[in-house]
């Protein structure tokens, strides 16, 4: 599915410039809160959906080659997470769902683990 699909579809909010979303397609997701089990579980190309908000989780989806995290709860990252999503070409969306709901609405979606 393309990510404006997704976006429209959740009515997420951008926070980085969101470059070239229209050729990102996404057929895989995966939701967690621990960098670790994102790292041994997330898989490349896909949708991350996260509360955390950190600089840590740029780092964990450029090394992953995951182009997109859901942030949810409107847990607004800071500044300097913004910035290096965006020098690292991350899509970064904010949402005042939870995880739970953001998950299963990808699910009916298509998206799946």
């Amino acid at each position: 599915m393309n990510l404006i699909e997704i976006v429209k579809e959740l009515e997420l909010t951008p926070l980085t410039s969101c470059k070239n979303i229209d050729k990102i397609q996404v057929s895989t997701g995966y939701q967690s809160d621990l960098l670790s089990c994102v790292m041994s579980g997330g898989g490349e190309k896909s949708i991350w959906i996260t509360l955390i908000n950190n600089i840590n989780i740029v780092a964990v989806a450029t090394l992953l080659d995951i182009p997109v995290i859901i942030i949810t709860e409107n847990a607004t990252p800071g500044e300097a997470t913004i910035e290096r999503a965006n020098m690292e070409g991350v899509n970064l969306f904010l949402t005042p769902k939870g995880n739970y709901e953001v998950a299963g609405r990808l699910f009916n979606l298509g998206i799946k683990p």
